[in-house]
């Protein structure tokens, strides 16, 4: 049986550098050959389709799913129209064979996260509201926490602590 894959979330107030601290560590983790998934979940609509693009007409002339694959990358756009999102237990379930999923967001959701707190961003307290939290990226170094606390500004050290997080394989 396959190992499940590590999930851990980045959760931050909006401004502090979640997406930049987690680029950088999926950079890390896959550099040192780990198969890397990663989710983003935003509350505002988005549409990665590019106006011109081929799957873009298609959706335009009223596809409500439009599959693209080429030798190197298929990817799905699809239109929920009304239905509920999938759940991020689905979307763990679709990212299978990964040996690591980073999750950008899902703050409330059931699974372990690091709490990004950054000088002056605000809810300097979020890590104590949230379950599952194992550890606090900062640059604060007067942070006091009985979590871990990581250097919010070295990349390596975050990646390091999850990879140590990991199964044996």
């Amino acid at each position: 049986m396959d190992t499940p894959p590590l999930v851990m979330g980045f959760v931050a107030p909006s401004g502090s550098g979640k997406t930049t601290l987690m680029e950088q560590v999926i950079a890390h983790l896959a550099g040192s050959g780990l198969k890397v998934g990663a989710i983003k979940h935003g509350h505002h609509p988005a549409d990665p389709d590019i106006p011109g693009k081929d799957t873009h007409r298609f959706r335009q002339a009223g596809a409500v799913s439009v599959l693209f694959a080429c030798p190197q990358r298929w990817f799905m756009i699809q239109d929920l129209e009304g239905i509920p999102e999938p759940t991020l237990e689905e979307q763990i379930r679709r990212l299978a064979g990964h040996d690591i999923i980073l999750v950008e967001g899902y703050k409330e959701e059931d699974h372990p996260k690091i709490v990004i707190l950054r000088r002056g961003a605000g809810e300097h307290d979020l890590h104590r509201q949230l379950s599952q939290v194992v550890a606090v990226a900062t640059d604060d170094p007067a942070m006091e926490t009985e979590l871990p606390c990581l250097p919010l500004n070295d990349p390596e050290a975050v990646a390091t602590f999850i990879r140590a997080r990991m199964p044996r394989r």
